[in-house]
């Protein structure tokens, strides 16, 4: 194939500037992350801004080796859940943090235009942050490029999204845009192929034999890719099932199809 939840109330002014690291609220309020992973994550990204970082005496014990830019506030447990949404599972820890600067569709095809082959996951009104938590999770495990999703119709960057991401929030790009079609397009033009994932596609993700510059579409749970990016796909392919159930979770769906992609390149 050819290659072609819970919020400070202080605002914080966008930052640009494509990178690497990971997130890509650009501006909006300060917000906290919790538990081990998701803090410990952030506080290895220069990227990453603190405004506090609170931990029991125990969970501090865990921070003496790191470079902390931030001092420590050692509180109790009860604190920490004074500071959080009701049910917050913080491990003793939690961070007041900044989000992360925004990246543009378009640092996205300038980072995918240096390499030959690499996948780009496009997210189509998927609302549920727990479970764009887990797809950053998979992409940053297969070696994506960033994960897109539209700016309205999708979760903000949050502690609850950061905690099913398990530090991946930090290191895969979030990448907000006006208008899922049009970024679709952007991609093509700058020689990606799009490929929609969907249950009554002709093949399977193995038979259509991608390669080279890939973006992978996936729509939300129940009502599936939206019309109009169906039709601006290249591709749509399906993941091999035995017909038992009718679909997976699309954070499973997208961990699968990852999966293969890079199994094939």
């Amino acid at each position: 194939m050819n290659k072609r939840d819970h919020r400070d109330n202080t605002r914080t002014p966008r930052r640009g500037g494509p990178s690497r690291s990971g997130g890509g609220g650009g501006g909006g309020a300060s917000f906290w992350l919790y538990g081990t992973h998701a803090v410990i994550a952030a506080l290895a990204n220069p990227e990453r801004r603190f405004r506090r970082l609170v931990a029991t005496a125990e969970a501090a014990k865990g921070l003496v080796d790191l470079r902390l830019a931030v001092p420590v506030e050692t509180v109790e447990r009860v604190e920490i859940d004074r500071l959080l949404l009701p049910g917050s599972v913080h491990q003793g820890l939690a961070a007041l943090v900044e989000p992360l600067a925004a990246l543009g569709i378009e640092d996205v095809g300038r980072m995918g235009a240096a390499q030959e082959a690499c996948v780009v996951v496009v997210l189509d009104q998927v609302t549920d942050p727990h479970n764009v938590g887990a797809i950053l999770r998979s992409a940053a495990a297969f070696g994506a490029l960033a994960v897109v999703v539209p700016d309205r119709h999708a979760p903000e960057e949050t502690g609850a999204l950061a905690k099913a991401a398990s530090g991946a929030l930090e290191r895969m790009p979030l990448v907000r845009v006006t208008n899922v079609v049009r970024a679709l397009d952007e991609l093509k033009q700058a020689g990606f192929w799009a490929a929609g994932l969907a249950a009554d596609a002709p093949k399977t993700l193995a038979e259509a034999k991608l390669t080279g510059r890939i973006v992978l579409a996936l729509g939300a749970e129940g009502e599936g890719l939206r019309r109009l990016t169906r039709e601006h796909c290249d591709h749509l392919v399906r993941l091999p099932m035995t017909g038992e159930m009718e679909s997976l979770n699309v954070s499973n769906a997208a961990a699968v199809a990852l999966y293969e992609l890079a199994r094939e390149g």
